[in-house]
């Protein structure tokens, strides 16, 4: 049996969650509904333009959403990523150790600054997003604990980390330990913006194919270079064994070694869909390692983003994303 049920790589990055509206994204010149790296400079300038804004804060980056909420429903994570020796690496390793998350963040923690995430929540519930990644921007082999890989039973990587040169290296270099060890390997592609002009980076990371591939509807077709989601499915069948498209609204499209289900979304009234897609995924997750088939993971994963997007945040409290496990699968 693994000792962990999901080994995640990732960005580490504090989230700075802002309430604003579409006029603040067109005054800050700031595209909507995607991911923009952005250097510290800029990112301070947009902070003090938000200072009378709503801020929240946690240990944020997409895999770390993704393996909190796998540790929340009673699952096993291990979290490999980089942090500073500031106030915030000190936060985001704490928040990580206090939902359950192994780490070793503070093991290879260096002067710096570490790496944070305004998150801009505008009326409709979309999130807009602008990343400085600080000292995660150099995360390498180094970072990559073989042994705690070695113990698990999925390595989970997100597509962020295609931006980086050092990043995708330790991609390629876990999912070697991974392939020798048995451990099976799955990827979100994460951000539309990432698809669009780090493509040749997601291909670097996906190599020969994964076992498991997380996609939004858009990322799916912008991958694919099509309009018709039926397209979409056929070219990532030849990337993955299995793979999700979540479709908003439309529900999601599941495909397990050459069959398809279509799982229905509830019907919510979202505020906020930051971490939508990481909250599925870590459910998603949490069911396969329990044995449950992939529509089964799928449908828990549906309710978990569907209670998700009813609140600010992007995750719950341990108490409710464990009750979610109450209705089944």
């Amino acid at each position: 049996m693994s000792q962990y049920d999901v080994y995640a790589m990732g960005n580490a990055l504090v989230d700075m969650e802002y309430r604003v509206e579409p006029a603040d994204l067109e005054a800050m010149r700031i595209d909507k509904g995607v991911m923009t790296l952005v250097d510290v400079d800029h990112q301070s300038e947009l902070m003090v333009y938000l200072s009378d804004h709503h801020v929240h804060r946690s240990a944020g980056g997409s895999a770390a959403n993704t393996v909190i909420a796998l540790s929340q429903l009673g699952g096993s994570g291990f979290y490999s990523c980089k942090v500073a020796d500031d106030e915030l690496g000190h936060l985001y390793d704490g928040d990580l150790r206090t939902n359950g998350v192994a780490t070793n963040a503070r093991a290879y923690s260096e002067p710096g600054h570490t790496g944070r995430c305004l998150v801009l929540v505008t009326p409709d519930a979309d999130r807009t997003m602008c990343t400085y990644l600080g000292i995660t921007g150099g995360l390498s082999r180094s970072e990559v604990d073989e042994a705690a890989l070695r113990a698990a039973e999925w390595l989970y990587i997100e597509g962020y980390l295609a931006t980086s040169g050092s990043a995708r290296d330790a991609v390629v270099h876990a999912r070697g330990i991974a392939a020798d060890a048995g451990v099976r390997t799955a990827l979100s592609l994460s951000d539309p913006n990432i698809v669009r002009h780090f493509c040749e980076g997601l291909q670097e990371m996906i190599g020969p194919g994964v076992d498991l591939l997380f996609a939004n509807e858009a990322e799916a077709l912008d991958i694919s270079a099509s309009n018709r989601i039926e397209e979409a499915v056929e070219a990532l069948a030849r990337l993955a064994d299995r793979f999700v498209i979540t479709r908003g609204a439309e529900g999601a499209i599941v495909y397990d070694r050459g069959e398809t289900t279509r799982i229905e979304a509830l019907s919510v009234r979202p505020v906020d869909t930051n971490g939508a897609g990481d909250m599925f995924a870590g459910a998603f997750l949490y069911g396969i390692t329990r044995g449950w088939t992939a529509p089964e993971a799928a449908r828990l994963a549906a309710r978990a983003a569907a209670r998700l997007i009813q609140a600010y945040g992007p995750r719950l409290d341990a108490a409710t994303t464990r009750a979610l496990l109450e209705a089944g699968r």
